[in-house]
């Protein structure tokens, strides 16, 4: 198994997305995980292995002021797909995750704000970010023989997050 993991966001409207800004992001968040894929699959291809990268729910849809990491979070997701199509018959299956927000050390200084958790609060069913054994515990999963017949997903790990069209909560405005 092999799991390609690196992320950084850059935050604000894209007018004042420089170019270097665009560059790092998707240098961190995409170009990573083809050289992590191009590394790993010769080995996968020999033992047969299972690629697993990680996406995140904005590569599945948009956020306001974050278009660089969408770009690159979109891009890996529909690598994942292509990948999977390529080497499935090879016998290696290639998935991804998409968390939503995760408290990790990387998001850290968001958690500390009570409008970012109140605002993630507000729109996540489960009320809570996730953690990073939530997250591992997929992608283990996904790794397992349990999981031999999954290949080309990509997992929301949402809390519940898509199951919402996007509407205010009515039972919070009328309930």
């Amino acid at each position: 198994m092999f799991v390609n993991n690196a992320g950084m966001a850059i935050f604000g409207p894209f007018e004042k997305t420089t170019t270097q800004d665009w560059r790092n992001v998707l240098a961190t968040d995409l170009d990573s995980v083809y050289f992590g894929a191009r590394e790993a699959l010769p080995h996968l291809l020999k033992t047969k292995g299972s690629l697993i990268n990680v996406s995140s729910v904005s590569g599945l849809g948009g956020d306001w002021g974050m278009s660089s990491y969408n770009a690159a979070k979109g891009a890996v997701t529909n690598f994942t797909r292509s990948l999977a199509l390529e080497y499935g018959s090879r016998g290696v299956r290639v998935n991804a995750v998409a968390p939503s927000f995760t408290s990790t050390e990387a998001t850290i200084e968001l958690a500390k704000s009570e409008a970012v958790i109140s605002a993630f609060r507000d729109r996540l069913p489960i009320g809570r970010a996730a953690t990073p054994d939530e997250v591992a515990g997929v992608i283990a999963f996904l790794a397992s023989e349990d999981a031999l017949f999954i290949n080309g997903v990509n997992l929301p790990i949402d809390g519940g997050l898509q199951a919402s069209n996007g509407q205010p909560n009515f039972l919070s405005l009328f309930g």
